[in-house]
């Protein structure tokens, strides 16, 4: 080919090229009222690209763009950057974008939701939220790769981001990046998420401070996921049945299904009984499997049975053993109605009544719709933010998510929390727990922390929380009032 058509033919192959990757970042201010003040203060939303360093000193235009993370800041104007917190927060999944914490609890705005936390007739909308952090910490948003508008660069295989270990290393990349270009490196730091985000937040502990040795002040750890043994109902596994059963009790006396004496005492005393049967009598049962004998196992039966609100019959088909799935449908069957995962106030109903397990949650299609409208007008029309790629609130990267740090073994981030507390010894941590909660519930926390193998010193540091609601405790207005109280008083202390 003669050099003139050679170099045509490379000209056309640049044009053609996708342009490489850049930071997309739109600044607003807005004026939000909190405390009885006006605040003003400046957002700033967008992607940050990450990078992948160059192997040659002083090459940072050769470092090869990996993914462009979508984040939501807002910084209080008139504030001195190196005195006032920062908060960042991400959700769980894995797979979900920051939008539950964002318009639901710490954020100048949230979605509109009644008292108990049901969302009015499409589309969601926001109004000012009076329970923001804002006016103690600001905040930033964080949506990990594959969420919201988060991206992998064309190219990238997938199971580089999302696995637990480069998980960490890219949300923890972002945070660093941020702190670096925002001057927040004298800033107290604290970490806030929920559910699968609590894993993060946990892992994120030890792997920012011994990469780098970036200390934290504190997490916020809103629905615990920290021991994936006390979830999974996996046969032979005798904790979840054991730790789950509170949660049932709290459900059945929501929707009065307790015999009359239960009924008749207020939720905390019912979960002092249904706990303290669960950790003795029932787990010392299970502990015995085929050797407990015929009569204690129709007694132990009919003590699940009283606690659940089902019948001995149905909890001794199950050998005692009742799966979450099976109890969201089988508690209100015969009214043709299942119970939600995320908040088991809520209630739904399938085709039919005979199947195992529900169609939806419906704990989960209560606030879907009205998150995923707020968010994509507000990010557009108030935030200025324009991108036609879809805004993806929650994407199932759970089914395929990479665990290889955790090979023939459950999830467990435990120890990483214990260490990065023991190294340092200024990070305090808050749990919030909600009763109705089958996704992460409230005694299966219990159980992670005090198996924790902390010493005094270090359980001083922790404070625990519990509210009549569920997995996102906040939509219900009481608990969101009282959560949001407590996170103010956190992050002041």
């Amino acid at each position: 080919m003669p050099p003139a058509d050679a170099a045509d033919a490379e000209k056309k192959k640049d044009e053609t090229r996708e342009p490489p990757p850049a930071d997309k970042v739109v600044v607003t201010r807005q004026r939000v009222r909190l405390g009885g003040r006006d605040l003003d203060c400046t957002v700033t939303c967008g992607t940050l690209v990450l990078r992948e360093e160059s192997a040659k000193e002083g090459k940072a235009e050769a470092d090869k763009p990996r993914a462009s993370v979508f984040f939501v800041a807002y910084t209080l104007d008139g504030a001195e950057p190196g005195v006032r917190p920062v908060t960042f927060s991400f959700n769980g999944g894995p797979g979900s974008s920051s939008v539950w914490l964002h318009l639901g609890l710490l954020g100048p705005k949230r979605v509109e939701l009644d008292d108990e936390g049901r969302a009015p007739p499409p589309p969601g909308r926001l109004v000012d939220n009076e329970h923001s952090l804002l006016d103690r910490s600001d905040l930033v948003f964080i949506d990990p790769v594959g969420t919201g508008y988060s991206r992998m660069v064309a190219g990238e295989k997938v199971d580089e981001f999302h696995d637990y270990r480069r998980d960490l290393e890219s949300v923890g990349e972002f945070i660093r990046l941020y702190c670096s270009r925002y001057g927040r490196w004298a800033s107290p730091k604290y970490l806030i998420g929920e559910s699968y985000g609590t894993t993060r937040a946990a892992g994120l502990s030890g792997h920012l401070l011994e990469r780098h040795g970036m200390y934290l002040n504190g997490l916020m750890l809103v629905s615990c996921a920290l021991d994936f043994s006390v979830l999974r109902f996996d046969a032979n596994n005798d904790l979840p049945p054991v730790l789950f059963l509170p949660t049932y009790a709290a459900t059945a006396w929501y929707h009065g299904r307790l015999a009359p004496d239960l009924q008749a005492k207020p939720l905390r005393a019912v979960l002092d009984e249904a706990e303290a049967f669960a950790s003795a009598r029932y787990a010392q049962a299970l502990f015995r499997g085929s050797r407990l004998a015929a009569p204690e196992r129709e007694a132990i039966a009919r003590e699940v049975a009283r606690y659940t609100g089902l019948s001995p019959e149905y909890v001794l088909r199950t050998n005692l053993r009742v799966d979450i799935h099976r109890y969201t449908k089988e508690l209100l069957r015969a009214e043709g109605r299942t119970v939600g995962r995320l908040d088991s106030r809520f209630t739904g109903a399938d085709r039919d009544a005979a199947g195992e397990h529900y169609e939806f949650d419906p704990g989960f299609a209560a606030i879907f719709g009205a998150y995923a409208a707020a968010m994509n007008d507000y990010v557009r029309r108030e935030l200025r933010y324009e991108e036609d790629a879809p805004y993806e609130v929650l994407k199932g990267l759970y089914l395929n998510w990479g665990w290889k740090d955790f090979a023939n073994r459950y999830v467990g981030v435990g120890e990483t929390l214990r260490k990065a507390l023991a190294m340092n010894p200024h990070m305090r941590v808050l749990v919030a727990n909600g009763y109705y909660d089958f996704a992460t519930p409230h005694f299966a926390s219990d159980y992670t922390f005090d198996h924790l193998g902390m010493d005094e010193g270090l359980r001083e540091r922790f404070r625990v929380s519990y509210y009549e609601a569920g997995h996102m405790m906040y939509v219900h207005k009481p608990s969101l009032g009282r959560l949001a109280a407590e996170l103010r008083e956190f992050v002041s202390a």
